[in-house]
């Protein structure tokens, strides 16, 4: 099949898609520029541009751009001590410098930091993420309105009140699932989510049921586009840590999504042109009175479930909201809320990846720690410092898992010439040579591990120590420390410490810290060469020469 024919076969299912996204999009966009104290328009012109950009320039194929929670609430506090103009001002601004940061980042090719964000955290935060999509909308689907606002706090409260849940806003979410659940068995699967939510809306008002919110009693969609504007330069100094904070909150939820969705060929978005194409659209936006936005994983399981083919579900979905503003603001101000919130809590739900947090938990304690610390933070405390969170501990159990990641074993001769491995041994025998391969990382505290599995010398008459460096190609200043102690010690017993298969780059170190000179001697410092195995030989035989000329 031709590539036009392909695009052609995908053109419905796009539309379809993004239709449904968009349509979703909008009171979602709006509530989140309320979140953020601003205009619920702003958020509506950030899809309404932002969208077509990022479908078009991020590699990703699948991930849809939007005003997320945790977007929202770090614009909201960067530009809480701002009112009137001088905040509208700002806020485009802000958008403006998220967008350049996220280009340069992109540019940089810093995609390649995000390995600092393990896989254990990605899966924790996209399904905390996940269960606060579906938790966010409980009151909408029950129509019971909590007066808390944490969203798990929210969801526990309906439950306590569930006689004060709304008969008919309930009837109409259920409504909605039952329908997408019998049409995704369908050959009109890909249009389910619509068709669901346009018969549930309908039944609203053909029963006349008043008290089941629209998104009209949401916010006023506005008719008309967008002026456009040039942001004030003049506020940059004072916008720039709060920039860097939602650049870096934006590029973190957009790794996820890539991470997450392939593009339709099998292969995994490249993460620094995801992060261009984010900057690119936040900066478009800036001019158009948009605020800044990302990776919504909430809209991307959406764009997904309701049967996206490629990027052009995106590209769409931000032309149908520039058409809806223009012509048919009405219509959509009638859609059912309960409706909607149906669409969005059975793409949360499908957006959790149980495979891939299964793999995690089933890797082993550290990875699962990581997971659930980071999901439980994701649920209790603001979405930005959940990721950060999440992260450090990240690092933290790298940390303490590679202190233990060195190894030490013996090189034992067979009668045949050739060589096997076996255990360390904890003594160090007299008048011998002792050979033994080090492996693993050689700073900090593996190197004082290190220090405690070397065989001691203590009792023993003339040992010889050769340290098989070969895997090592730089050291740490511990490991110096280390040699000096163990040097002494074994000078203390007459013997000598011998380095073989020495790394260029760790010779240079020894040499600038003088241990070559003044602890080893240059003569028992043995380089790697590209003979395996050459340089080993050579220490062996100079320390054979050493004991036998003593």
């Amino acid at each position: 099949m031709t590539e036009a024919n392909t695009q052609r076969k995908g053109l419905i299912p796009n539309l379809v898609a993004g239709l449904t996204t968009a349509i979703a999009d909008i009171p979602d966009a709006m509530a989140s520029a309320v979140l953020a104290g601003t205009n619920p328009v702003y958020g509506l012109y950030a899809s309404m541009v932002g969208k077509p950009v990022g479908g078009l320039l991020t590699s990703s194929h699948f991930m849809a751009l939007g005003v997320t929670s945790a977007l929202a609430l770090t614009t909201g506090s960067a530009l809480a001590g701002l009112s009137g103009e001088s905040h509208t001002q700002a806020l485009f601004t802000l958008t403006l410098l998220v967008g350049i940061l996220q280009i340069v980042a992109g540019l940089l090719k810093l995609g390649r930091m995000m390995r600092f964000v393990s896989n254990a955290v990605m899966i924790g935060f996209l399904t905390g993420v996940s269960a606060l999509v579906v938790l966010s909308q409980l009151g909408d689907f029950s129509g019971y309105a909590s007066a808390y606002s944490n969203k798990v706090v929210k969801a526990v409260d309906l439950f306590f009140h569930l006689n004060e849940v709304q008969p008919q806003t309930l009837t109409i979410g259920l409504l909605t699932v039952i329908l997408i659940l019998i049409f995704d068995r369908t050959r009109l699967r890909n249009f389910s989510m619509l068709i669901a939510m346009v018969v549930a809306s309908g039944a609203v008002l053909a029963f006349g049921w008043e008290t089941v919110n629209q998104v009209g009693d949401v916010a006023q969609i506005p008719r008309g586009l967008p002026f456009p504007i040039i942001p004030d330069l003049s506020l940059v100094p004072g916008l720039i840590p709060p920039a860097i904070s939602l650049a870096i909150i934006g590029l973190v939820q957009g790794a996820g999504i890539s991470k997450a969705y392939p593009n339709p060929d099998g292969e995994y978005p490249d993460v620094s042109k995801d992060f261009t194409g984010q900057g690119a659209a936040n900066a478009a936006a800036s001019f158009f009175q948009g605020m800044p936005l990302g990776g919504s994983v909430a809209s991307t399981a959406l764009n997904v479930s309701a049967g996206a083919r490629s990027r052009w579900a995106n590209v769409f979905a931000g032309l149908i909201i520039l058409v809806v503003v223009l012509v048919f603001s009405q219509a959509v101000g009638m859609v059912a809320m309960p409706a909607m919130a149906a669409l969005l809590i059975l793409a949360g739900i499908q957006s959790v990846k149980k495979e891939a947090f299964l793999d995690v938990w089933d890797i082993g304690w550290g990875s699962r720690i990581v997971m659930m610390v980071t999901f439980i933070m994701t649920l209790i405390v603001p979405v930005q410092y959940a990721v950060f969170g999440g992260v450090i501990l990240s690092i933290l159990v790298y940390w303490v898992s590679s202190s233990q990641d060195v190894s030490l074993t013996e090189i034992i001769p067979n009668n045949d010439g050739t060589y096997r491995e076996g255990p360390a041994p904890a003594q160090l025998p007299s008048n011998a040579v002792t050979l033994l391969s080090v492996s693993g990382n050689l700073f900090y505290v593996a190197a004082y591990n290190l220090e405690e599995l070397l065989p001691s010398a203590k009792g023993s008459e003339r040992p010889v120590v050769i340290l098989r460096l070969r895997e090592s190609d730089r050291i740490g200043s511990t490991f110096v420390t280390v040699l000096e102690h163990y040097t002494a010690q074994l000078k203390a017993s007459g013997g000598k410490l011998i380095l073989a298969g020495v790394n260029p780059r760790v010779k240079e170190q020894l040499d600038l810290t003088e241990t070559t000179q003044e602890i080893l001697g240059e003569e028992n410092v043995f380089l790697a060469t590209e003979n395996i195995a050459e340089s080993m030989l050579a220490a062996l035989r100079a320390a054979h020469a050493w004991l036998e000329g003593g």
